[in-house]
C-alpha cells in the first residue's frame, strides 16, 4: 500500500456522522440505516466529494464486522463490459447475506463508464435480485446512466465541498501529521483542489514528503497549476497592449508548471473575473475563451491558439 493510500484510508470517515459536508444527504442515508432498509441508490457529483465514502459508511454501519463479506466494490471503468455484470455481479447478488440484514450491497464506482449493453443487463438484475441485494451506483455524470436505471434508484446529487469544510479538513490533517502551514497555504490548497477532498489529501501528502513546513509555492508546484496572480498579470499585460510580454510570460508559466493549453484556458476563465475591465468586455472575452477551448479540443496547435487568445484580450474594445 502506497503512502497516499495509507493517508486516504487513515482519514476516510468510517461512519456517516464523520462524512465531511453533504449534511442533507447524510441525514437521509442515516434514516435508511436506522430502518435497516433502503432502495437502490445513485450518487452523482464531482470527484472527491464523498460518494464512495458514503457507500462504505452505509455498509459499515449496517453490517458491522461482517461488512466486507456483504459488500462488493467494483470500478465500472475497469470492468465495464456485459460479461462482468452477468458473472461477477450476478454471482454476488444472488447469494444470501451474512448476518441479520436481509440484503447485500454492490457498489459500482464510476457507473457512467459502463457500456450501454452492460447497463441494460444491470437493469434487469436490479429487479430480479432486489430481495437479496441493493445496488449503489456512483458517477460524475448521471446523464450517462440510462433512464430505466435512474428510475429504479433514489438519486442523491453531491456538490463540491465548501471552503469552510475543506479548511477544517486541512487543519485536522496538519495537526495530526505535525505539518506547518499558514492561512495563505490553506487558501492555496483550497484553490488548487476545487472542493475535491481526494485532491486535498494528495497535495498535502506530496508536500509533506518534501518538507513538513509547507509553503504556498510548494502547493502550486505540487498541484501543477499557476498562481492566480501570475495569470492575472499575464491578462493585464495583454489588455494593456503589451502582447509580446504577455506571450513570453504565458509560455514561461506553461513550461514552469507543465501546463497544457486546456489547463491555461481553464485558469484564464477562472481569473478573468478578477481583472478590472468593463463587464461587457468580460462577456466578449468569455465568448472567445469558449471558442479557443473548442479549437484546442478539436486538435489545433495549443501554443498558437493561446497566442491568438491573448491577441483577443489586446484587441477587446
Amino acid at each position: 500500500m502506497s503512502e497516499l493510500e495509507i493517508w486516504t484510508e487513515k482519514y476516510r470517515p468510517k461512519k456517516l456522522d464523520e462524512v465531511i459536508g453533504q449534511k442533507e444527504i447524510v441525514e437521509k442515508l442515516k434514516a435508511f440505516v436506522k430502518k435497516r432498509n433502503m432502495p437502490h441508490l445513485l450518487f452523482a457529483g464531482p470527484a472527491g466529494t464523498g460518494k464512495t465514502t458514503c457507500a462504505m459508511a452505509i455498509a459499515s454501519e449496517l453490517f458491522g464486522e461482517n461488512w466486507k463479506a456483504n459488500f462488493l466494490e467494483m470500478n465500472a471503468s475497469d470492468e465495464r463490459g456485459i460479461d462482468t455484470i452477468r458473472t461477477k455481479v450476478k454471482d454476488f447478488a444472488r447469494t444470501k447475506p451474512i448476518g441479520d440484514v436481509p440484503f447485500k450491497i454492490i457498489l459500482l464506482d464510476e457507473a457512467d463508464a459502463l457500456t450501454s449493453e452492460a447497463q441494460h443487463a444491470l437493469r434487469r438484475m436490479m429487479e430480479n435480485y432486489t430481495t437479496t441485494c441493493r445496488f449503489i451506483l456512483d458517477c460524475n455524470y448521471s446523464s450517462k446512466v440510462i433512464l430505466p436505471i435512474q428510475s429504479r434508484c433514489a438519486i442523491f446529487r453531491y456538490k463540491p465541498l465548501s471552503e469552510e469544510d475543506v479548511k477544517k479538513y486541512v487543519k485536522r490533517i496538519a495537526e495530526n501529521e505535525s505539518l506547518k502551514l499558514d492561512d495563505k497555504v490553506i487558501d492555496a490548497i483550497f484553490n488548487s483542489s476545487e472542493g475535491d477532498l481526494r485532491k486535498v489529501t494528495n497535495i498535502l501528502q506530496s508536500c509533506a514528503a518534501l518538507d513538513k513546513n509547507i509553503t504556498e509555492s510548494m502547493v502550486y508546484s505540487v498541484a501543477g497549476i499557476a498562481k492566480p496572480k501570475e495569470i492575472k498579470e499575464i491578462l493585464e499585460l495583454a489588455i494593456n497592449g503589451e502582447i509580446i510580454k504577455a506571450k513570453e510570460k504565458m509560455f514561461d508559466v506553461m513550461l514552469k508548471y507543465g501546463l497544457s493549453g486546456l489547463d491555461i484556458i481553464k485558469l484564464i476563465n477562472k481569473n478573468i473575473w478578477e481583472i478590472e475591465i468593463d463587464d461587457k468586455k468580460k462577456i466578449k472575452l468569455i465568448d472567445k475563451i469558449g471558442e479557443y477551448e473548442f479549437r484546442i479540443v478539436e486538435g489545433a496547435d495549443e501554443y498558437l491558439q493561446i497566442e491568438a487568445l491573448l491577441a483577443q484580450f489586446a484587441a477587446v474594445d
